[in-house]
């Protein structure tokens, strides 16, 4: 298990890599006043929603002032390392679910169970079960879900049907079949589109499988098991078969263009799409497309739990003021409203049952899927992982590699970006914690 036994090693090594190669971030600047000032880091596009959900709260709690930064997506992950080393972080902030393990592993986050459970607002029974299972680390809860993210599929319902078939896949042989009907190379026909450079959906194959990704306490990797052997073969043969062409998402252009002109039937993605679709295709083409819940091996298949959550640093002062905000934004209709903002998409089975979500033709299909996601394996080193083995298999898809031969590549670079996780887990050392 990641306990203290990691943490004054990777501190160490942290705090050593960023005094050499990056300038640490300053404290956050307090504006003079009355009550204490809460400051609050979100994520691109979230934090211009946020401050239009505050003053509902603020109204409600006049003592608390909130300072909001909003950090771009491709530089919030160094922003909060800097943060961390310079002793700089803000009071809470919106996380990722595959970051959650890595602020675990620093003792930067501060245990949540016990404010859940003196809560009339949070209730976890409410919430999708693998989405709250993403916050939880050795046992320990460390975030509550703030909204959720992950891939079905987008398919145009007016092609399968002009093909002989009048519903979605519900398993990977009648998926098949469908690619291959609808799949025509010459005519520059897909059945679907999965860019080469995008981990995700073969991550999605791969969590529909009985066999874990990592083995022995996310020690070495698993993908010479039998379950990523079939989803990598299934991935694969979507390729060769002319299902699919082997592109990345660059070369693939206008995804939703091509996809308005049939170039491509099916579209593994996400939430935000529904909006991207609604507002890029013509009206005449609405009713042309629909969701569809994934299809597993047998039956309906599961998905990667993807989304962000909220956290409180285990060194703010403000920690009462900053459950407070969490509170908030976790009730229903809150969410609610932050759905009709930006298309994030509740983490609660309660948000679902009002607003614009609740009569939504295109939103149901994600409804269902989130009663079957599961976590990435919660490990800091999972998404360096991942994209290794998007690396490899690209390479197979291009015929460099067999599936046999992939698997061994894989596991070989994940045992080797582990190495150092078996090292701190294999040396136990007393935690920040309890030398406290």
């Amino acid at each position: 298990m990641i306990a203290g036994a990691a943490i004054g090693w990777r501190r160490g090594l942290l705090v050593a890599g960023l005094a050499i190669g990056t300038p640490l971030l300053g404290s956050c600047t307090k504006t003079t006043t009355d009550g204490p000032v809460l400051t609050v880091w979100t994520i691109g596009r979230e934090g211009e929603a946020i401050a239009r959900l505050l003053p509902d709260f603020e109204r409600v709690h006049p003592d608390i002032q909130i300072k909001v930064q909003q950090l771009p997506l491709t530089a919030a992950h160094q922003k909060l390392l800097t943060a961390f080393a310079g002793g700089s972080l803000p009071d809470m902030t919106q996380l990722g679910n595959t970051w959650l393990p890595e602020m675990v592993a620093l003792d930067a986050l501060e245990p949540l169970q016990s404010r859940v459970d003196h809560s009339g607002v949070v209730r976890q029974n409410d919430y999708f079960a693998s989405i709250w299972a993403t916050n939880v680390i050795d046992g320990t809860l460390y975030g509550v879900p703030w909204y959720v993210d992950t891939r079905l599929l987008f398919y145009r319902r007016d092609l399968l049907k002009a093909a002989g078939f009048d519903a979605p896949p519900r398993d990977w042989a009648q998926w098949r079949q469908m690619l291959a009907a609808l799949s025509d190379a010459q005519r520059h026909r897909w059945g679907i589109l999965l860019p080469t450079n995008e981990y995700e959906q073969l991550m999605s194959l791969a969590l529909q499988q009985p066999d874990p990704l990592l083995r022995d306490g996310g020690r070495y990797g698993n993908f010479e098991s039998a379950g990523f052997r079939h989803a990598l073969s299934f991935y694969v043969d979507t390729f060769k078969l002319g299902q699919a062409p082997a592109i990345t998402n660059v070369e693939a252009g206008n995804p939703w263009s091509e996809f308005g002109r049939g170039v491509y039937a099916f579209y593994l993605s996400g939430p935000w799409n529904i909006g991207e679709f609604r507002s890029r295709l013509p009206a005449a083409q609405q009713d042309d497309w629909a969701t569809a819940p994934l299809p597993g091996p047998e039956g309906p298949g599961a998905a990667v739990a993807g989304g962000s959550s909220l956290v409180i640093f285990r060194n703010s002062p403000h920690k009462q003021e900053a459950w407070a905000l969490i509170e908030y934004l976790s009730q229903p209709a809150v969410q609610q409203r932050f759905y009709d903002l930006l298309g994030d998409m509740p983490p609660r089975r309660a948000s679902w049952d009002g607003g614009a979500l609740r009569n939504d033709p295109k939103a149901r299909a994600f409804r269902d899927q989130l009663e079957r996601v599961k976590p990435a394996p919660p490990v800091p080193e999972w998404e360096r992982i991942a994209n290794e083995m998007q690396l490899v298999a690209a390479q197979t898809v291009a015929g460099q590699l067999t599936v046999d031969q992939a698997v061994v590549e894989i596991d070989r670079r994940a045992d080797l970006i582990l190495e150092k996780r078996r090292w701190v887990l294999d040396h136990p050392q007393p935690s920040a914690a309890s030398a406290r």
